[in-house]
């Protein structure tokens, strides 16, 4: 078993004994390699942000928490190739951009033999022109969209106004290749949508924003026609 797959297949270990910790002794005895081996490989997934922890002294070991992770998921060829190109197109000005990284990697990680070379080659045959981001700003919105929190930005419009706001996050439009966060804007009292690469510093206030509907903020703006893309669609659950 090479490493990646032992990287795996340790995280399916943990998972069907979840919340039981295994200990290091136990791990290389079932995958039979050295305990140093095993603890590098823990070592390596805690890093790579998969939630493994460890509980020292008796009875400890290492453990995983089953509700902040996947069980494998089988993808055809086919599958994998779209997902791969998807994610290609996620440079660093795209919300989320980092963790498409690292999806897109362990799509190819999880993937063996012809498949595997085949999407490593599509890969290698898709190419972007870069675009300017910071990356402070871009993990500012994720978190506030991702957890609701009230945002502070300093904010360049069309015409080279610059102002200070304070807005709650409701959501992301996409158009023509670029990237809005759609909020309610306190300061104007009103929805508002802020390019990304516009926002010249964002910061979270630590408050909880109040939840907005992201139709109806758009309404009455050019965005209003904006539907949920294909593949995100059957994803939401209905209402």
């Amino acid at each position: 078993m090479n490493r990646t797959a032992r990287l795996y297949a340790l995280v399916e270990e943990l998972r069907a004994a979840a919340p039981r910790p295994l200990t290091v002794a136990a791990l290389a005895t079932r995958f039979e390699v050295s305990t140093r081996t095993v603890q590098r490989d823990l070592q390596t997934l805690m890093q790579t942000g998969v939630p493994v922890r460890t509980t020292p002294g008796r009875g400890g070991g290492w453990s995983i928490d089953p509700e902040m992770t996947l069980p494998p998921i089988h993808l055809t060829a086919d599958e994998a190739w779209a997902l791969t190109a998807a994610l290609a197109a996620a440079d660093a000005s795209t919300p989320y951009a980092g963790a498409a990284r690292t999806a897109a990697q362990k799509i190819v990680a999880s993937m063996a033999g012809p498949a595997s070379v085949a999407a490593q080659e599509l890969a290698a045959r898709i190419v972007a022109l870069p675009t300017h981001g910071d990356s402070a700003i871009r993990t500012a919105v994720e978190q506030a969209l991702a957890n609701n929190m009230v945002l502070r930005l300093s904010y360049t419009d069309a015409a080279g106004h610059e102002s200070n706001r304070v807005v709650e996050p409701a959501g992301l439009l996409t158009a023509d290749g670029r990237w809005y966060l759609i909020a309610w804007c306190r300061t104007r009292r009103a929805g508002r949508g802020f390019r990304l690469d516009r926002i010249a510093a964002a910061a979270p206030t630590g408050e909880q924003a109040q939840p907005h509907n992201l139709t109806d903020l758009l309404l009455g703006s050019a965005a209003a026609g904006a539907v949920q893309p294909t593949a995100l669609a059957s994803l939401t659950p209905p209402p």
